[in-house]
């Protein structure tokens, strides 16, 4: 498959992220819901009005029918970084949670929603750019990375397609590192292009965790740097 070069605006104490230049672009990937269960499985337990929103989130989650990951179950009374660690096609994003500031939003309270990128939309990165990226000398530049792969609340994928439509096609969504990302539909595909105009593909939705929600992606999505 053809590379295509993508130009990022870095100061240079970010420099680094250069090297993340020229990634090949990933397929597109319809994104498909799990198979439905059946309704009595559908059911959440009754919730006590007095409950706290973080126990009623937690509550519907441990209850979800989630799709495997990697062929590993996702639970859906684990945390997004537990259930992340247990997938095997993830690893490189564990190691990279642990080692920036994303584990700390990650252990909120608060929900957030995760683009995750799998081993081999890592993998399609320049040689040596990951290894460069987890370097202690670029850890804001971690940081900010994995911050842009997090939107504060939790969409789900029918969330997420009926914000693109209401919007007419596409859809900015606050990012955590306070840098939109760009949703869309392409066919029945949804798409996310990041600050530097490269698409990545939501290839696994809806995996429901007690502290959020996770959609796995096939690209790794770059935010600009300044």
């Amino acid at each position: 498959m053809a590379h295509r070069s993508r130009a990022f605006v870095l100061p240079a104490a970010a420099g680094i992220l250069a090297v993340l230049a020229g990634c090949s672009q990933p397929a597109k990937q319809v994104a498909q819901l799990p198979p439905a269960p059946t309704a009595v499985a559908h059911q959440p337990p009754p919730v006590a009005p007095s409950l706290t929103p973080a126990a009623m989130r937690a509550a519907a989650a441990a209850t979800a029918i989630n799709p495997y990951v990697g062929g590993a179950a996702m639970l859906g009374n684990r945390t997004i970084a537990e259930n992340c660690a247990s997938a095997p096609n993830l690893r490189m994003l564990t190691r990279a949670i642990s080692l920036s500031t994303a584990r700390q939003t990650l252990s909120a309270a608060s929900p957030v929603t995760v683009f995750a990128p799998t081993d081999s939309a890592f993998g399609r990165l320049n040689r040596g750019a990951v290894n460069q990226l987890l370097a202690p000398a670029n850890r804001p530049a971690l940081d900010r990375v994995m911050s842009y792969h997090m939107v504060p609340g939790t969409i789900t994928l029918a969330d997420l397609r009926g914000r693109i439509a209401a919007a007419g096609g596409s859809v900015q969504l606050p990012t955590v590192a306070g840098v939109p990302l760009t949703a869309t539909s392409d066919g029945q595909a949804i798409a996310l292009i990041d600050a530097n105009g490269s698409k990545s593909y939501v290839e696994t939705p809806d995996v429901q965790q007690v502290n959020g929600i996770v959609h796995v992606v096939n690209g790794v999505l770059v935010p600009r740097m300044g």
